[in-house]
């Protein structure tokens, strides 16, 4: 039977102990219907991953005794996506492809010509929680809040090495950096005025591919490239 893993907040994963999370409850309760005996496997995200058995449950609380640790598992690489908000279910897509892939760090983008400006981040970082908890992830990805590409740069400048993505893009992924972030542009393309941002910037060009891809595969492609 496949083991449930749980992202548990603000919670001292202790040998045994009472759980409270009333979300977290319910879910068990009503829609998994956990009973006594059941095995599940709880992290916080930092520095714990644990195997614990349901002793009892109730509606507002479940008794959890430790049962053994599990190795972590984190991308062995940082990366920043930086991608321009696209439309409907898009973004959605980007968050939980980026977050099995390995991205750390996404970053929303107001681009000139960004598809939209509306950004749910409560929504954003459930998503990123939930693929976590899917794809067997043990640290959970930061969500920022959307900003301009001139002010993104400007904040990872000192943080990472910068790439644009783009079909014929000719520089070679740096090595042994600490940190790595890829910028993906809107559906029509990099504004004048961003382009000419790049050069004064002296942001390197990387190229995902021969074919013309769309601005979420572009995405899930350039996090890959430079996770390898």
């Amino acid at each position: 039977m496949r083991l449930h893993r749980f992202f548990v907040r603000a919670t001292e994963l202790r040998h045994d102990f009472w759980l409270h999370d009333e979300k977290l409850l319910h879910q068990w309760n009503h829609v998994l219907r956990f009973k006594p005996g059941q095995q599940v496997v709880l992290f916080d995200g930092v520095a714990h991953d644990k195997l614990y058995k349901i002793d009892e449950i109730k509606r507002d609380e479940a008794h959890l005794v430790h049962v053994t640790d599990f190795e972590r598992k984190e991308p062995k690489r940082n990366v920043y996506l930086l991608w321009s908000l696209l439309k409907k279910d898009k973004n959605d897509w980007i968050l939980q492809k980026g977050t099995e892939i390995g991205v750390s760090h996404f970053l929303p983008l107001l681009a000139d010509r960004s598809e939209r400006t509306g950004f749910d981040q409560e929504r954003a970082e459930k998503i990123v929680i939930e693929a976590v908890e899917q794809c067997g992830r043990s640290d959970i990805p930061t969500v920022r809040e959307p900003m301009r590409v001139e002010t993104a740069i400007e904040q990872l400048h000192d943080k990472a090495v910068l790439y644009i993505c783009e079909q014929d893009g000719e520089d070679r992924l740096a090595e042994s950096v600490n940190a790595t972030g890829v910028l993906v542009g809107p559906e029509g393309g990099w504004s004048d005025a961003e382009k000419a941002l790049f050069v004064e910037k002296s942001i390197k060009h990387l190229n995902l591919h021969d074919f013309t891809l769309r601005a979420e595969t572009a995405a899930v492609v350039a996090s890959s490239l430079v996770l390898k």
